[in-house]
């Protein structure tokens, strides 16, 4: 159900391509005229405006989560990024997969923006940057308007924290004038989950359901994310399948999340394995649940527990967080199916 790609409006037939871009502070000033030079504005429209690039960013910012991954992805550091703020397991404000990118690119960490209460504008500003990447975040419009003061925004396609990790390179490469580096790093990453999933073919059409964090001390309701939810809708990506009871409870695209009373708990009845994030005591729960202990993957032990270390992060796709975890992910979703059939 994941909604289709946006087909971003540029005001050009064929943008700047050359080759992955270093970090910009490498570049010399000629080879920065060069590329402005050569650079044709372009025009990207999303939820909360429109917003027009006019020539080739030097100095990339981005706010919010994971929208960094990109630039660095495509070889170019940011001057300022949002400290990761969960999944942190070493407190230094970066995810693993960053620190090793950062590590391949012979890079200084950038300025960490600290989001605890919000977007740090000052700091933000204080990073004089030439485009400030937000295809994946929650903006309001205030916040956009306050940051577009300080440099062009790129904002979300179509609604808060539920932008798809394609469509994330996708707005985020174009703002920096890399619209084809962008898709060619959507295609690797097709292939390096392609490459995965052809080792494990019993996850094609396995029924999965994504439990949201769950309270053992009330059960008197199932929670879950819905396909409207990049972790839900990352499942398509893995050849499974929504099952018909989630579709049905999933009605709202603008709501990531849904309850079912437990005294409905046979709804789940097309449920081959449950991902969730927990320990083997959430599980106990669940089999001494009256009720939950119905739901046949918990009967048959089909249960993926992501633990609160970066692996569980990573359960929501980002462009670098991708390939780092699938072939865990893949392959702890592959024994819970095995035991779901």
């Amino acid at each position: 159900m994941r909604s289709a790609t946006r087909l971003l409006a540029l005001s050009t037939a064929a943008l700047l391509t050359g080759g992955l871009a270093a970090c910009s502070s490498s570049a010399s000033a000629g080879d920065e005229a060069e590329g402005s030079a050569d650079f044709t504005p372009v025009t990207i429209e999303h939820a909360l405006g429109s917003t027009t690039i006019e020539s080739k960013p030097e100095r990339v910012a981005t706010v919010n989560w994971a929208n960094h991954e990109v630039p660095l992805a495509l070889g170019v550091v940011p001057v300022g990024m949002a400290a990761a703020n969960f999944g942190d397991d070493d407190g230094d404000g970066l995810l693993p997969w960053v620190s090793d990118r950062l590590e391949e690119l012979d890079a200084e960490v950038p300025v960490l923006f600290d989001e605890t209460d919000g977007i740090d504008f000052e700091a933000v500003a204080d990073t004089d940057p030439d485009v400030i990447l937000a295809g994946y975040s929650g903006l309001t419009q205030e916040d956009y308007d306050t940051l577009s003061e300080i440099a062009p925004v790129v904002a979300y396609p179509e609604g808060p924290w539920a932008t798809p990790w394609r469509e994330v390179i996708e707005m985020n490469a174009a703002g920096m004038g890399m619209a084809a580096e962008g898709e060619e790093l959507v295609a690797s990453i097709e292939q390096d989950i392609a490459d995965t999933l052809a080792e494990y073919p019993q996850l094609e059409g396995t029924s999965t359901m994504f439990m949201t964090h769950v309270d053992t001390t009330d059960l008197s309701e199932v929670s879950f994310y819905t396909p409207f939810d990049t972790r839900s809708a990352f499942f398509e990506d893995l050849g499974l399948t929504t099952p018909a009871s989630v579709e049905a409870a999933s009605t709202d695209p603008e709501q990531f999340s849904g309850t079912v009373s437990a005294e409905q708990v046979d709804v789940f009845d097309d449920v081959d394995v449950i991902v969730t994030y927990g320990d083997q005591a959430l599980v106990d729960a669940l089999n001494a649940d009256p009720l939950l202990s119905q739901i046949p993957a918990v009967q048959s032990g089909a249960i993926v527990l992501l633990p609160d270390t970066p692996l569980g992060t990573a359960a929501n796709p980002t462009p670098l967080a991708i390939s780092w975890v699938l072939e865990d992910y893949v392959s702890m979703l592959a024994e819970a199916a095995d035991k779901g059939r």
